[in-house]
C-alpha cells in the first residue's frame, strides 16, 4: 500500500492523480477526517495543512500521519513537497526521517519536466529561471531568496545533504543505484538528485529499488513518487515476465530496440532470418536454437527481446532466396514471422517463469503471433501511444494474455520502451491486490 503527506489539499491531489493513472485506487484525506477503512484504497494522500503552519506544528502532523499510515498498512512511503520548494518541506522531511526510523533516507528530487521544473547541478530552474528569479521570490509568506535545493534543505533540516549530479544519473540506474548506497553507508539521511526528463526520473526510482539496506522514500511534487510505487509494487509481486517479439528490419526499429536495451539493460536473442527464409531443416534448427537460448535469458532476465534484428547485419535477398526454394518472396517473408511466432509460442508454453505480457512490432509479426497462437483477436483496451495498441488475446494458446502492439515505423526512439514500460504497469495492476 502507498502513502503519501502532502503539505496542502491541491498537492495531495496532485499527486493522487498521477497514482492513480499507474492503476492505483487512490484516495486523500484532509486533516483530522479518519482514513478509510483498510483495503478499500492501494493509496492513500493525506493533507496535513502544514505548509505555512508553525514548525512545531507542521512536525507534529507529520509524524501523526506517519503513524496513522503505518497502521494502515503501508509499505511505501512518500513525501509530496511543493514544485517551487515552498513551505518546511525540510523540517517535514525530519519528521518522516525520525517517524520512519534509523534506517530510512529522503530522496529530494524537486523535478517536474512536464510542469517545466527541473534540476540541474543542484539548481532548481522554472521554465529555464533559476527559483529565486521567479514569482516564488516574492511570497508574500516565505519568499525564497535561493535556487540550490541542498542549500534551501539545510536551512530547515539537522541533516546534512548530499547532492547527486546530473552526470551520474545520466550513467543509469547502476551507478545511480551505486551512488546512492555508498551515500547511505556513510550515513547520509537525505540525498537530493538531479533530473530533467520522465525518463531520467524513472531511473531514478528503479535505482531506488536497487538498494535493499536501507528504506528509502522519494521527496517530490510527484513524478518520483508515481515512477517509484510503480516500480516498487511490480516487484513486490512475483516479478512478471516480458517477451517482446521484433521482426522489423527498419532504421526506426534498431534505434528502438537499442534505446530499450540501455534503458532495461537487455540482451537480446538475435534469431537468423536468413535461416528462417526457408523450408528446409534449418527452420526448425533455428527456433529451436532460440528456444533454447531464451530459455535460459528467462531464468535471470524479465523482458525477454526475440528479433531478428540485428545491428550491421545485410538484409535477407528474399528475391534470390525465393528463386532458390521455388517459392514467392511474400512467403519466404511469412515464413520469417511464422518463425519468430513459433519461437515467441514456445518460449511460452516452456518457460519455468509465467510469462504474462507480450510485446510485438509490426503487423505481419502481430498477424503470425495470432495465428500459430491459435488466438482469434485482440480484445482492445487502450492507446499506448499514437498507433499502438493495449488488449488481451482471445482464445487459442494465449487467451487472456496483455499484449501491446505497434507497427514498425511507429513512434520515435522511446517507443518499444514506452509500450514495455506500460505493459509492465497493466500486468502489475492486475496482480497488485494480492499486496496492497
Amino acid at each position: 500500500m502507498i502513502g503519501v503527506i502532502a503539505d496542502d489539499l491541491t498537492g495531495a491531489n496532485a499527486t493522487g492523480v498521477r497514482l492513480t493513472k499507474q492503476g492505483f485506487k487512490t484516495a486523500t484525506v484532509v486533516r483530522y477526517t479518519p482514513l478509510p477503512e483498510k483495503g478499500l484504497y492501494d493509496a492513500i494522500c493525506i493533507d496535513t495543512d502544514s505548509r505555512y503552519a508553525l514548525v512545531p506544528i507542521c512536525q507534529r502532523r507529520v509524524k501523526e500521519a506517519v503513524n496513522n499510515l503505518k497502521q494502515q498498512g503501508v509499505s511505501v512511503f512518500c513525501k509530496r513537497i511543493d514544485s517551487t520548494v515552498r513551505g518546511h518541506f525540510g523540517y517535514e522531511i525530519d519528521s518522516m526521517l525520525e517517524a520512519m526510523g534509523e534506517h530510512s533516507v529522503a530522496i529530494v528530487c524537486p523535478s517536474f519536466p512536464k510542469s517545466g521544473r527541473v534540476s540541474t547541478g543542484g539548481y532548481l530552474l522554472v521554465e529555464g529561471v533559476p527559483l529565486q528569479e521567479t514569482d516564488v521570490a516574492r511570497d508574500p509568506v516565505k519568499p525564497l531568496t535561493e535556487s540550490y535545493v541542498p542549500t534551501i534543505i539545510e536551512d530547515q533540516s539537522k541533516h546534512a545533504v548530499e547532492h547527486i549530479p546530473l552526470s551520474i544519473v545520466l550513467e543509469g540506474t547502476d551507478r545511480i543505484a551505486t551512488t546512492i548506497k555508498e551515500l547511505t553507508d556513510r550515513g547520509v539521511r537525505i540525498i537530493s538528485i538531479d533530473a530533467v526528463t520522465d525518463e531520467e526520473i524513472d531511473q531514478i526510482a528503479i535505482a531506488m529499488t536497487m538498494v535493499h539496506n536501507k528504506t528509502l522514500f522519494p521527496c517530490d511534487p510527484g513524478p518520483l513518487t508515481a515512477s517509484y510505487s510503480r516500480e516498487t509494487i511490480q516487484q513486490q509481486v512475483s516479478m512478471s515476465k516480458i517477451v517482446v517479439t521484433v521482426g522489423s528490419a527498419t532504421a526506426m526499429t534498431g534505434r528502438q530496440l537499442d534505446y530499450l536495451y540501455t534503458k532495461s539493460h537487455i540482451t537480446p536473442v538475435y534469431v537468423e532470418a536468413k535461416k528462417l527464409a526457408t523450408y528446409n531443416e534449418s527452420w526448425d534448427q533455428e527456433i529451436e536454437r532460440s528456444v533454447g537460448e531464451a530459455l535460459e535469458k528467462v531464468k535471470t532476465e524479465d523482458v525477454l527481446v526475440i528479433t531478428t534484428y540485428v545491428p550491421g547485419a545485410k538484409r535477407v535477398d528474399l528475391k534470390n532466396l525465393a528463386k532458390d526454394e521455388n517459392t514467392s518472396e511474400d512467403a519466404l517473408a511469412k515464413r520469417i514471422t511464422d518463425g519468430l511466432a513459433k519461437i515467441t509460442r514456445k518460449l511460452i508454453e516452456r518457460s519455468p517463469h509465467k510469462i504474462e505480457g507480450c510485446f510485438s512490432s509490426g503487423g505481419d509479426v502481430t498477424a503470425s503471433v495470432c495465428a500459430v497462437s491459435g488466438a482469434s483477436g485482440i480484445h482492445l483496451e487502450d492507446e499506448v501511444i499514437p498507433l499502438a495498441a493495449y488488449g488481451q488475446f482471445i482464445g487459442g494458446h494465449f487467451d487472456g494474455m496483455s499484449v501491446v502492439t505497434k507497427g514498425g515505423l511507429v513512434g520515435d526512439k522511446k517507443a518499444i520502451y514506452d509500450c514495455v514500460k506500460l505493459l509492465k504497469n497493466k500486468i502489475s495492476q492486475y496482480r497488485k491486490e494480492k499486496i496492497v
